[in-house]
């Protein structure tokens, strides 16, 4: 029997599946144990306290994926060069058995890179999105987009990664609600439900406008002279910093796209990129656990060890 422990280790949040040999989901964990939260001699005894017991199960092995194979993280994966294959993450994959203090079969996923107008960018965790959202589609080509604190734009050509770029659409949305003069007329965090009206407004504006440097101001204005309510402002600032990402893309010819992430945000730029005539079909973040488990396959091709 193979079973695959499939370990999504973000900055701030630990999930994992307990994956069988057809990748099907037989357990989900979760915990705030993330990769900041974590002293870098703490990893295994975190690891061994949240899957030990998955492990214990002969045949089964580990596959991780995330900032946990950064240089603060548990062991560094370098990253791909972009343009790349599945394949080549394979090769790549970092053993962590040494890191282990019972010998666990463990590895770490690659992060990629790229340059970008001749400025390096990486990944770190979306690159198994994507390879699992091809699985999903059967597909060899799509483009997708994995939106949140820094949003990841993702081109895949006959199966590769041929290029992709970040915008840090949701730490600048951050920033500007809560350190700003523009979330002083704003409810407290946490009551930003969607005002589809006010967020399409922003998004409108965005794309005609001259920047959100003269747009975000306007959150202020508006609401001085009662043009939005407080409880629009949140979603009217969301849509005026989504809508200038996407002011940013060049989209000409792009039909549609694959978004990932949690439903409350994939909804926002559904939305947004409908106003740029671009589909869009949407994934769960679980689809990582497709990406792992497909890249775990194509290691157990390679090595001979069956389907």
């Amino acid at each position: 029997m193979s079973r695959l422990v499939a370990v999504d280790w973000g900055s701030s949040s630990l999930r994992a599946a307990l994956l069988d040999e057809r990748g099907a989901v037989l357990q989900m964990r979760a915990s705030d144990d993330g990769m900041l939260k974590v002293e870098r001699s703490g990893f295994d005894a975190v690891f061994e306290a949240e899957f030990g017991d998955w492990m214990d199960v002969p045949g089964t092995r580990c596959l991780m994926a995330g900032m946990v194979g950064s240089r603060q993280g548990w062991v560094e994966a370098d990253y791909v060069a972009c343009p790349c294959s599945r394949d080549d993450f394979v090769a790549r994959l970092k053993p962590v058995g040494e890191a282990s203090s019972k010998r666990r079969e463990i590895a770490i996923v690659p992060g990629a890179s790229c340059v970008v107008d001749g400025v390096p960018d990486v990944l770190r965790g979306e690159e198994v999105k994507a390879i699992g959202v091809l699985d999903l589609l059967g597909a060899d080509s799509a483009n997708v987009v994995s939106p949140g604190t820094h949003s990841k734009w993702m081109t895949l050509e006959r199966g590769r990664l041929v290029r992709f770029s970040t915008a840090m659409t949701g730490e600048l949305y951050a920033l500007l609600r809560q350190h700003s003069i523009l979330g002083r007329g704003m409810p407290p965090e946490g009551n930003d439900a969607l005002d589809g009206a006010a967020f399409d407004d922003g998004v409108r504006r965005a794309l005609d406008g001259r920047g959100l440097l003269q747009t975000a101001f306007g959150v202020r204005t508006r609401s001085l002279f009662g043009e939005l309510a407080a409880k629009s402002l949140a979603s009217y600032l969301s849509g005026l910093v989504i809508g200038e990402e996407l002011r940013g893309r060049p989209l000409a010819g792009v039909r549609s796209v694959a978004l990932v992430g949690a439903p409350a945000l994939t909804e926002r730029y559904a939305r947004a990129l409908a106003m740029r005539q671009v589909d869009a079909r949407v994934f769960d973040e679980a689809v990582v656990w497709r990406g792992l488990w497909t890249i775990d396959r194509l290691r157990r091709n390679r090595e001979g060890t069956g389907q």
